[in-house]
């Protein structure tokens, strides 16, 4: 059966809400959001593809910082508006250069940070 990224739930921007998570640790990496054309790019090349909001443009992840989503699977949730890609990811999946952007933890009523930049 082929799969059409049309047959997705998008917001009224035409937008999909993608979680990103390492496919071998099951570590949640991002979270970003794609359109109909990222999906289908994404699927086509095996390279994450997300759209920018703020940018108004595609981005591949990793085409600037070398820190490539390589995509393992994509899932769809039971309602169809929002994505799983299960990816391998190379170096940091964070623009601040740490493995996950949920690097911030609440804990006892104030903000930890429980992941350091890594070593470039």
């Amino acid at each position: 059966m082929s799969f059409d990224p049309q047959t997705l739930k998008y917001d009224a921007r035409g937008l999909i809400p993608v979680v990103a998570q390492d496919h071998a640790t099951g570590e949640v990496l991002m979270l970003a959001w794609m359109n109909v054309e990222a999906v289908a790019r994404t699927l086509e090349t095996g390279r994450a593809t997300y759209w920018s909001r703020s940018r108004q443009a595609f981005w591949i992840k990793g085409e600037t910082s070398g820190n490539v989503q390589r995509l393992v699977e994509m899932r769809v949730d039971c309602d169809r508006d929002s994505l799983l890609l299960l990816v391998d990811q190379t170096g940091p999946a964070c623009h601040t250069d740490r493995r996950s952007c949920f690097y911030t933890a609440l804990r006892d009523g104030g903000e930890i940070e429980i992941m350091t930049p890594e070593a470039g």
